[in-house]
């Protein structure tokens, strides 16, 4: 085969001339197209709604590696040995922090010591809500009062920059915020800025590729923000209840009323205590509707519900049923407004 190549190429050149050079070029282009893969950083991240941020932005340059893939959750998983390789060859990671995935606070420390490790719940702008006491809390008044989801979101901004022991760009006390950070789109925002500035000191080659994809992902953050508090304006004063109280920033950024949760912590399966609370609470609210997770035991879910006019539902707030990639952080965030649209407005 390579002797009757030679002559074929021969013949080509002298006949059509004007085709000769992209032929030949041919094997160069493709060289050169393995170097600029073989240059991309290796970048890994923890969870599907972070790992989506990054791949928006290192579009053209790279994929992030995802550590928590599938329908496998932060709250329960365990490291791999790929995972372990893949920190550990790693030239970037980002996580939320060790508040939402525990365990990768001593594999971070052991093994991502060459890496660039950025911690997202220290991104500057973020807005953090402290964490409520108990799962049959009820609605907070702000939540309630304020209409205008922007104005909700400023006013907890300016609290919480307000707070002399605060530092405005870094606050390390972990355990005392939701760390369901990115169901705010504008806290999306604010990662994807610390999110390109880690990957441009990094980087620095491919700086303008992760600033122009970062613009334009600010723009579709602002529309889809847009979007979701048009979705939930119809349902925004109907009271329901979740498997775990992971969903406060969009409670709090589209006016919704989240009136309890049937779990505290997603690790621990509630007693018959617990459950019976939440059963009873549903009842006296008049809560229609009750939300499942795709990681957790739904079961729990209708026995809340046995003997009350109230509907199931089901709400993924870290995308375990979705694939990975750029678009999936959009895909999230209307699957949970649609989600709670089609069963609040059915109750």
């Amino acid at each position: 085969m390579k002797r009757a190549l030679g002559p074929a190429l021969k013949i080509l050149a002298l006949t059509m001339p004007a085709l000769a050079i992209p032929v030949l070029a041919i094997p160069a282009l493709l060289f050169a197209g393995t170097m600029r893969a073989a240059d991309a950083p290796l970048v890994v991240t923890s969870i599907k709604p972070i790992h989506s941020l990054v791949s928006a932005i290192m579009q053209g340059v790279g994929e992030p590696e995802l550590i928590v893939d599938g329908a496998a959750s932060p709250h329960t998983y365990n490291l791999k040995p790929s995972n372990a390789r893949a920190l550990q060859n790693a030239k970037v990671i980002f996580w939320v922090g060790p508040g939402l995935e525990a365990f990768l606070e001593k594999p971070l420390q052991a093994l991502g010591r060459d890496a660039s490790i950025a911690a997202l719940d220290d991104a500057p702008g973020l807005v953090k809500l402290p964490f409520r006491e108990g799962g049959a809390f009820e609605p907070h008044d702000d939540a309630l009062e304020h209409e205008n989801a922007s104005g909700q979101h400023d006013e907890a901004e300016a609290a919480h920059d307000a707070d002399p022991g605060h530092d405005s760009d870094h606050d390390h006390d972990h355990g005392t915020f939701d760390t369901h950070l990115w169901l705010d789109p504008m806290n999306a925002k604010a990662m994807a800025a610390m999110i390109t500035t880690t990957l441009v000191a990094a980087d620095p080659a491919n700086a303008l590729t992760y600033q122009g994809n970062a613009g334009a992902l600010d723009d579709r953050l602002d529309a889809l923000d847009t979007e979701l508090k048009g979705i939930v304006a119809p349902v925004k004063g109907k009271p329901f209840i979740v498997f775990h109280d992971a969903y406060q920033y969009f409670e709090h950024r589209y006016g919704i009323r989240v009136a309890g949760s049937i779990t505290v912590s997603p690790e621990t399966i509630p007693g018959a205590e617990r459950v019976s609370e939440i059963h009873r609470k549903v009842g006296e609210l008049g809560a229609t509707c009750v939300f499942a997770e795709p990681q957790f035991e739904p079961r729990l879910v209708n026995v809340v519900i046995e003997g009350t006019s109230a509907k199931s539902g089901v709400l993924d707030p870290e995308a375990a049923t979705l694939k990975a990639g750029p678009d999936l952080y959009f895909t999230l965030m209307r699957g949970i407004a649609n989600s709670m649209k089609d069963c609040l407005s059915s109750a």
